[in-house]
């Protein structure tokens, strides 16, 4: 098990056979069980008890992926040079235990789900639990404008005078005016007529709409002010778009610049990020007691429904707060409400670390998924009476980077320990399975048949499977140039199999089936473009970073018709195992020195930005430019791959440890003078430069770790040697 150096400021009670830190058992004693029907002593002993007896099954996975690891180490040094002859490499792993043994066909069983889990298809935002502001954009983001949205990005061109500048620019306003109007006709279409043409507010009498619709079903209720039409609500593919107009008198519209629009439209809402994931995981830097009571409240805030922010804006003080449920009436007067608010989902953390926040009898760190897992479920029973997350009284935990059958059982356990500590009914936790380890991909089926009761979801992370196949086939070569996987063999089949197994145990309609982030918010006409894909390859969920994201990847929803297209791909041909196991070796290409070259820079500036920001800042995602100036969004799972591809052409002789320490120098500083505009950040701690600094610089040092010796990290996650830094960092 990592351990890590405990904050010399850390502070301890005993309490039962635990050592936990004054910060957190404050927090949970005095804001999390207080209104839960669950006593102090009773959560306690019960966590006590539990996380001793889970703990050591805990160590021995922990232990079993080392154990496994070396054993494909060497089968692959045995057979260096030679080609990989895959029928016996199948039969190695099977006899290692790698790949199990498949049972019978099964369908999951119908759960009582939330229908934003299985009958409403479209996006999904990430959001680091750390940030409240954050946090509130992202649960707010069920609903965004569609014009301001369009209005931002660069899906409309800044030619013959659109730009965007500093003030309201009309003959922009006029583009994204049309672009609507264009969407409208494309998904809401009109008998005989475009959207385009009309001048006159529709109106409603005798529950019948003035303007004809080719799908009369599609229009579900409206709003009203003084008596005037103020919004219609349409559905199309099961979601929502209420279109506002601008009507003189509106109490919500104050939008001078919307007059410019002859039917008087002021926005077009979109139901866009129906689900968000409030993760503790990849996207955070939580590394003691301290980091990690500032998510659990955040959490325990979104459940209760009163969490808040403030902040400056245009030098005036904004107050943000949860969205209240929207209130239509129908075409015959009858009253509709609709959710407010995404669904919120909570990523805990995986097996493999531990914190300092709570100490075990012998001595040793809390395995921290554990502790996640009963804080975060406490937190729900705030939301149970209210319903304004779950109206199901569902737990949805995402549970990432389990090895195989056996960690998603003992995931299991978990939850089972929690349930009864909780007194939750049976499965009411249920489980998001991340199949982002080539354990678990070579071994879906099995373990979505151990969660079958829990499971609510399985998707694909590019950027963490990548790491991990890297990692896996260390030993046996140098690995294809990392903008080349996505086009590889064993990614077509991983990112196909993921669906075809999704669908073969009966998920269509009963739980999500997703995909990977848009890494490049600033780019979404080129997500407008790609990210289709998704739908397109039956995701009735795929990730987005922002909110504006999710308004324009809800488009790609409102295009495809996901349980429609279930139904074919029910029939196509399943991806093979034997796709699925090719390893990206280079076996062909020789690369130029300017290639190689290229590469390295490309990944240290990735590691180095992200980095810096992590252990200096304790900031676990962010926007980190490539070697191109294009912004990438970057978490553990980045760092994760950027690392072990550089680990692997240095342990393969590609380039070489004076080369790379040159480069992460010279990369070093070209990071340092694209965060100038952090230093002084009063968020923040303010922002210390690493080039001429190198000596002394805790964060280039973890960077440079990293790489040097990603070779030795457990499965080439980043998470043991950050937290380390981050732990020494804070101490100083």
């Amino acid at each position: 098990m990592v351990k890590k150096n405990m904050s010399k400021n850390e502070k301890f009670v005993r309490i039962y056979d635990l050592s936990v830190s004054r910060v957190l058992l404050s927090f949970i004693n005095r804001e999390l069980l207080p209104g839960t029907k669950i006593s102090k002593n009773h959560f306690w002993r019960g966590f006590s008890k539990s996380v001793h007896e889970l703990a050591k099954k805990n160590r021995e996975l922990i232990e079993i992926r080392e154990k496994i690891q070396k054993s494909i180490d060497t089968y692959h040094l045995e057979r260096k040079g030679k080609k990989i002859n895959l029928n016996d490499y199948k039969k190695f792993l099977e006899k290692i235990g790698y790949i199990k043994k498949k049972g019978k066909n099964f369908k999951i069983p119908y759960k009582s789900v939330d229908k934003e889990i299985s009958n409403i298809c479209g996006p999904q935002l990430v959001c680091p639990v750390s940030n409240a502001r954050f946090l509130l954009n992202a649960a707010n983001a069920r609903w965004v404008s569609l014009y301001d949205s369009l209005y931002g990005a660069n899906i409309i061109p800044e030619t013959k005078g659109a730009v965007k500048g500093k003030t309201y620019n009309p003959i922009r306003g006029a583009k994204v005016i049309d672009y609507a109007r264009e969407i409208l006709d494309k998904y809401i279409p009109l008998k005989n007529q475009s959207w385009k043409n009309l001048k006159k507010i529709p109106d409603i009498k005798n529950g019948i709409l003035s303007i004809h619709l080719k799908n009369p079903k599609q229009f579900l209720g409206f709003r009203k002010q003084k008596n005037k039409i103020f919004s219609l609500l349409f559905k199309n593919n099961n979601l929502h778009l209420d279109i506002l107009f601008d009507q003189k008198g509106n109490l919500e519209v104050n939008n001078p610049d919307g007059n410019q629009d002859p039917l008087k439209i002021h926005d077009i809402i979109l139901e866009s990020a129906i689900s968000t994931i409030c993760d503790h995981e990849d996207s955070v830097a939580a590394v003691d007691a301290e980091d990690k009571v500032l998510g659990y409240r955040n959490w325990l805030s979104l459940m209760k429904g009163n969490l808040t922010s403030k902040f400056k804006k245009n030098n005036k003080t904004i107050l943000r707060k949860l969205n209240l449920d929207r209130q239509y009436l129908s075409p015959k007067g009858k009253k509709i409400v609709l959710h407010g608010r995404s669904l919120l989902l909570n990523r805990n953390v995986g097996h493999l670390m531990t914190n300092p926040a709570i100490l075990l009898k012998d001595g040793s760190e809390c395995p921290e998924g554990i502790l996640d897992a009963f804080v975060t479920s406490a937190a729900c029973i705030h939301d149970f009476k209210r319903k304004g997350n779950s109206r199901t009284n569902s737990i949805y935990i995402v549970k990432p980077k389990m090895h195989g059958p056996d960690e998603c059982s003992f995931t299991n356990k978990i939850f089972e320990k929690v349930e009864k500590v909780l007194k939750f009914r049976k499965n009411q936790i249920l489980c998001g399975i991340m199949d982002e380890e080539r354990r678990t991909s070579v071994n879906l089926k099995e373990c979505i048949r151990i969660l079958k009761k829990r499971v609510f979801f399985i998707n694909t992370g590019f950027l963490d499977r990548t790491g991990d196949e890297i990692h896996t086939s260390m030993e046996i070569g140098p690995m294809i140039l990392k903008g080349d996987m996505k086009s590889s063999k064993w990614i077509k089949a991983y990112e196909n199999n993921n669906v075809d197994v999704g669908l073969d145990c009966g998920f269509s309609g009963k739980a999500q089936i997703g995909k990977g982030m848009w890494a490049m918010p600033d780019l979404l006409k080129e997500m407008m473009e790609q990210k289709v894909s998704h739908p397109l390859s039956g995701a009735n969920c795929a990730w987005v970073p922002s909110p504006t994201a999710a308004a324009i990847h809800a488009l790609h929803y409102h295009d495809v018709d996901v349980f429609s297209l279930h139904q074919k791909l029910k029939n196509r041909k399943k991806a093979k195992l034997d796709d699925l196991l090719t390893i990206p070796l280079n076996t062909q290409k020789k690369w130029s020195k300017e290639q190689i070259e290229r590469e390295l820079r490309n990944n240290a500036q990735g590691i180095l930005g992200y980095v810096v920001r992590w252990v200096d800042q304790s900031v676990g995602c962010s926007k980190v430019p490539d070697i191109n100036g294009v912004g990438l969004m970057e978490d553990r799972a980045t760092c994760r791959i950027s690392s072990q591809h550089i680990a692997n052409w240095l342990h393969h002789g590609v380039c070489s440890k004076k080369q790379v320490l040159e480069i992460m120098k010279k990369m070093a500083k070209i990071v340092d003078y694209q965060n100038l505009k952090d230093r002084g950040m009063k968020d923040q701690d303010p922002y210390q430069a690493m080039s001429g600094n190198f000596d002394k610089s805790i964060a280039f040092k973890a960077a440079c770790d990293l790489v040097f010796h990603g070779k030795y990290q457990p499965s080439g996650y980043t998470e043991p040697l950050l937290h380390f830094n981050r732990l020494m960092k804070k101490s100083i």
